[in-house]
């Protein structure tokens, strides 16, 4: 079974109140304690950094995963990136749900496969609402595919990365409270 599909059986768990989620860190807890009683003979450690790989973190737009599935001799290995913002801050948290795509690309260009950017709103301020002219919106409320250069919506915008790969977000209801989507990278 890929761990997108794992992902999306956790989400049903969370659909169908088997599984309580309430924060970021819940979410990150709940996710390992499933995946561990799924695939038995591999590990799974969070916000491990990268360079228990043999990987030079200076070489990465981010240091930790949230959460990594490998098997004894690090030959497989997958991540997964988890946001579940609660303060608002509605452009710098979708430049963040960005940032953790390009890592997520970096890491599978580092050998890397199956990985997943995993998110999770309970603010419809997030999905819905203008784009006005700032088009990092765009990705999260009008499903613009997100491509190419992704510069800092704030502030001096003095940092951007280029993503290599098409994805859209597309925001799924898991109650009246809670979207979420997956992106597969």
């Amino acid at each position: 079974m890929s761990i997108i599909e794992l992902v999306n059986e956790f989400i049903q768990k969370i659909i169908q109140k088997e599984v309580e989620i309430y924060n970021e860190a819940s979410i990150q807890y709940e996710l390992a304690i499933f995946l561990r009683n799924k695939l038995p003979k591999h590990k799974i450690q969070l916000e491990r950094n990268v360079s228990y790989f043999g990987l030079t973190k200076n070489k990465f737009i981010k240091k930790e995963i949230d959460i990594v599935i490998f098997n004894q001799d690090k030959t497989e290995k997958s991540a997964i990136e988890i946001k579940f913002p609660t303060n608002g801050q509605y452009p710098e948290q979708m430049f963040s749900f960005c940032k953790d795509i390009k890592f997520l690309e970096e890491l599978k260009n580092n050998g890397f496969s199956n990985n997943v950017f995993l998110c999770f709103a309970n603010d419809s301020n997030f999905w819905s609402g203008s784009v006005g002219k700032n088009p990092i919106y765009t990705y999260f409320r009008k499903s613009k595919i997100i491509t190419g250069i992704i510069q800092k919506p704030t502030g001096s915008k003095d940092e951007q990365f280029n993503i290599i790969g098409s994805y859209v977000a597309k925001w799924q209801n898991i109650n009246n409270l809670i979207q979420y989507f997956t992106i597969q990278i």
